[in-house]
C-alpha cells in the first residue's frame, strides 16, 4: 500500500484535483476504466506507453 502513496497523486494543478499516476497527466479512473472494459494490463500498457507495470 506505501507504494501506491508514491504513485498515486492528487495535485490541484493537474488533472482537475482527480487521483493522478505520479505526476503524469494520466487520471487513476482513465486506467480503472480500461481493465473494467476488459484490457489486460499488457494492453493497457501498450495504450498508455507512459506508464510503468508498477503503475497498474
Amino acid at each position: 500500500m506505501e507504494n501506491l502513496r508514491h504513485r498515486i497523486i492528487t495535485n490541484p494543478r493537474q488533472c482537475g484535483r482527480r487521483p493522478c499516476i505520479r505526476g503524469k497527466r494520466i487520471r487513476v479512473v482513465d486506467v480503472l476504466n480500461l481493465l473494467a472494459a476488459g484490457l489486460s494490463p499488457e494492453q493497457v500498457l501498450a495504450e498508455m506507453p507512459d506508464l510503468e507495470p508498477l503503475d497498474i
